[in-house]
């Protein structure tokens, strides 16, 4: 997936922050309060913890918030059980989607995420079905600033484990392996660096481009997915049209 699009949904997410902060977080305490209870409350033995932390400070989540969910996962504040289940398939103009959930009723989950699909005129898949269109990758972005060197960026990221920075429009996009992942967020950090987004992405081999129409229709599917608090990432491989978008911001 292009910089381009990737930063699209970013921003998408970011002008609707301040109205669905607490549903943010409450997506983001289920990734932690499973990754600790999968791998233990200590980031530093648990990879899949450490980079969850990650996403969620790059999203503004308080400190003690981030540690209450961790607390709840190692089952220092009563045990809950969430179910991770992921689910495929094609939305608009052919576009493929995965969507991954946390759930406590798988039930309840497949019933809402395959009406989204219905509903927005796709149709969902077997396992499998897309999956092989996407490969596993760390996603970081910075904005640009004044004062940020972006050869010293990009060395930064690239001798930390990153294998590609693209410099686009407004940002720099750093992708990395996913066992790289948390050495670059922390190389970058480390260095004074402000990240506008952090997480484990699934990126596309290949994109489908889309004309102003067809994007309404996929931005609105990927909306009614996002809306679902069982839904924690929704991926596809969409390509947006250079200014789609910008007259709403």
């Amino acid at each position: 997936m292009s910089g381009h699009s990737k930063w699209h949904n970013i921003q998408a997410k970011k002008g609707k922050a301040d109205a669905a902060r607490g549903k943010i977080f409450t997506k983001l305490g289920r990734e932690l309060l499973v990754a600790a209870k999968e791998g233990g409350s200590n980031p530093d033995t648990n990879s899949k913890l450490k980079d969850v932390i990650s996403k969620a400070k790059t999203a503004n989540m308080p400190m003690d918030t981030i540690n209450r969910a961790v607390k709840r996962g190692a089952g220092e504040l009563g045990d809950v059980n969430y179910e991770e289940i992921m689910y495929e398939g094609y939305g608009p103009n052919g576009v493929a989607f995965i969507v991954s959930s946390l759930t406590d009723n798988r039930n309840r989950t497949a019933s809402n995420v395959r009406h989204a699909f219905e509903r927005s005129g796709g149709s969902l898949g077997t396992t499998g079905c897309v999956a092989w269109m996407f490969e596993r990758k760390g996603v970081i972005i910075v904005e640009k600033s004044e004062g940020l060197d972006e050869e010293e960026l990009m060395m930064l990221s690239i001798d930390a484990g990153a294998d590609d920075f693209t410099p686009d429009n407004d940002i720099y996009e750093i992708i990395t392996p996913p066992e790289s992942f948390s050495n670059v967020v922390k190389e970058l950090e480390d260095n004074g660096i402000k990240l506008a987004s952090a997480e484990l992405s699934m990126i596309p081999s290949n994109t489908v481009e889309l004309d102003n129409e067809s994007a309404t229709k996929v931005d609105r599917m990927i909306e009614r997915l996002d809306d679902d608090d069982d839904v924690q990432n929704v991926w596809h491989n969409a390509e947006f049209p250079d200014g789609w978008g910008e007259e709403e911001e």
